[in-house]
């Protein structure tokens, strides 16, 4: 059975930098975060609560489309960011800050778990831990005109929901990541420390048992 590995990670950790390296390494195929051809991220930046729900159902419908796409492919894939982020992470940020009405939440969550339900899940998921500093330090270096005026809280928030979900992931092995502390473009050592964990969990799963499962998102009322 084909490998999947999922990177998971705030804005600017550094998942697409990730995704190239273990795609070529591995030689699976790399599938990244649809970004440049968002025709709402722009607009969500300068108005997030104008935009939110446009921008949360264009992400979900793109990777719902490119996760069916990227496990029907002829070898392994590195997927950059999950669909789980989508809900359990932005959605989520967006409605507990008041940018995603009520019945715009349900009807995204409800779409979503619907969605979810037909999806396979990794075999490995990657999360980079990165902190506040550095995430705004690498956005400033890869100079997104439409990023430069994310707020730090909004980073933070995002954080907060991040190290939430993974403490829920169940039954797919998790490798956590100390994103501050590595140069994946120079830290050979650490990077092929990173790769051996992969290639470990890979071996372990042999890709013929069942697959794990995510935990179903949590009921959003209850946090």
């Amino acid at each position: 059975m084909k490998g999947l590995i999922g990177i998971a990670g705030n804005i600017g950790a550094g998942k697409t930098t990730l995704t190239d390296f273990l795609a070529k390494r591995l030689g699976w195929d790399p599938h990244y975060e649809s970004v440049a051809d968002n025709p709402f991220l722009q607009d969500f930046y300068g108005d997030m609560a104008r935009w939110a729900f446009h921008l949360q159902i264009y992400f979900l419908q793109s990777r719902y489309a490119d996760h069916l796409h990227l496990c029907q492919g002829e070898r392994g894939a590195v997927q950059d960011r999950t669909i789980w982020e989508d809900v359990e992470i932005f959605a989520r940020n967006l409605y507990q800050m008041g940018h995603l009405s009520e019945r715009e939440w349900q009807t995204y969550y409800g779409l979503f778990t619907n969605m979810c339900q037909v999806l396979r899940k990794p075999d490995v998921l990657i999360y980079l831990k990165a902190s506040v500093p550095t995430l705004q330090a690498r956005i400033r270096l890869r100079g997104r005109d439409y990023e430069q005026s994310i707020p730090a809280e909004y980073l933070a928030s995002l954080n907060t929901l991040y190290d939430g979900w993974i403490g829920r992931v169940r039954d797919v092995p998790v490798i956590v990541v100390d994103a501050d502390h590595l140069e994946m473009l120079t830290d050979r050592a650490k990077m092929r420390q990173l790769l051996d964990s992969v290639e470990s969990e890979l071996a372990r799963r042999q890709l013929t048992l069942p697959l794990g499962h995510l935990e179903p998102p949590t009921d959003a009322l209850t946090l």
